[in-house]
């Protein structure tokens, strides 16, 4: 067996998900499973230098996770992806970059070929192994995934395995057409915002779009890019202080809350640096707060995929406003936290995969049976 590859093939326990790392810095892979390894909820099966290695050992290692580096002698991170899936579809990748305009652009197209996140990782080895704030994202993000495996295998066992939703009555929004649509989202969720935003189709040109996608800076100008050019409407990262206008696609920039402020003739964006609102910056209640003083019940939100409670308090205000909030449902979420936990406060009009998601959004917006 190559040293490169690393492997640790230890006894695991079954309650444990399986992390493998690809990284071509020994400190990183060194680093990184001493810190898996302190936290006690994961088992590192293998590390490997490349792409190449990595793909060899996938089928002895069978992780539920990899951590993928992007940039790797032999074969760097977006050409081993597929490979990676292709033998195991079913773990989920988190895809590891330095914070560049380049990496930020392949790290979104490895989202698009089946990654499930991105996360920045300081420049330099010796910075990394200093950075609190990169170790405490990374091992978040984990717990958040496997959290997620481990109920859904639950759910796959039998009904009486699944979380469900509390058994509360959902509010009924206001018979009002809506002004404006206002998508939160963060793990898994540059693939479903896309998906929800392709098949709207005409009715985009009806309302503004709102979207806070938990993203690094230069990451969400990158995700605002490409949702432009695939759905063939303006989207980008707003201007503090400009107008809100229909058949306009407007990302909250990373690092900086994005709301509404009334204006005198029309509503417009507002931007700030203030505190992380749940640990997020952008938060996905710093807009659904705003959205419901400012449109009321002409307001209506989805909520996909992502780790965390961002945007409960938000839909709680804007269901109180007559807005209704829909949220994706676990079976299809990568990470069922932000919609599970508005669908657990009763705060969600409807809880739906994410392929009909779209479908009732444009039903609302036009008018029209979906």
């Amino acid at each position: 067996m190559s040293p490169a590859a690393a492997v640790a093939l230890n006894a695991t326990s079954s309650n444990r998900a399986r992390v493998m790392i690809v990284d071509d810095s020994a400190v990183v892979r060194g680093l990184v499973s001493r810190w898996l390894n302190e936290a006690g909820q994961f088992d590192v099966v293998g590390t490997a230098i490349n792409g190449r290695v990595a793909i060899d050992l996938v089928d002895r290692a069978q992780p539920d996770i990899v951590l993928l580096d992007l940039d790797m002698p032999e074969l760097d991170g977006i050409s081993t992806l597929p490979h990676l899936l292709r033998k195991r579809p079913q773990m989920s990748v988190i895809v590891v970059s330095t914070l560049t305009q380049r990496n930020a652009d392949i790290s979104l197209k490895c989202l698009q070929l089946g990654a499930v996140d991105c996360l920045p990782k300081p420049e330099s080895s010796r910075e990394v192994t200093t950075s609190a704030g990169f170790r405490g994202e990374l091992i978040a993000k984990l717990q958040g995934l496997a959290a997620s495996r481990h109920r859904k295998t639950g759910m796959q066992a039998g009904p009486s395995a699944a979380v469900r939703p509390a058994a509360v009555a959902r509010p009924r929004p206001v018979a009002v057409t809506p002004r404006c649509l206002l998508i939160g989202a963060s793990t898994g969720g540059p693939r479903a915002v896309t998906q929800v935003i392709a098949s709207l189709g005409l009715a985009l040109q009806r309302v503004p779009v709102l979207i806070v996608q938990h993203m690094p800076p230069i990451f969400t100008a990158v995700f605002a890019e490409q949702l432009g050019a695939q759905s063939g409407v303006r989207a980008r990262e707003p201007q503090h202080g400009e107008k809100l206008l229909p058949g306009h696609i407007y990302v909250a920039p990373g690092g900086r809350h994005m709301g509404l402020a009334r204006g005198e003739a029309q509503p417009t964006i507002r931007l700030d640096d203030g505190p992380p609102v749940n640990f997020c910056r952008p938060a996905v209640d710093v807009l659904f707060h705003d959205a419901a003083a400012v449109f009321g019940a002409a307001a209506i939100a989805a909520v996909l995929t992502g780790m965390g409670s961002d945007g409960t308090l938000g839909a709680q205000s804007l269901v109180e406003a007559g807005a209704g909030v829909i949220v994706q449902d676990e079976a299809t979420s990568t990470v069922w936290g932000m919609p599970g936990s508005i669908a657990k406060a009763g705060l969600a009009q409807e809880i739906l995969p994410l392929d009909r998601i779209a479908p009732t959004l444009k039903a609302a917006l036009t008018g029209e049976r979906p």
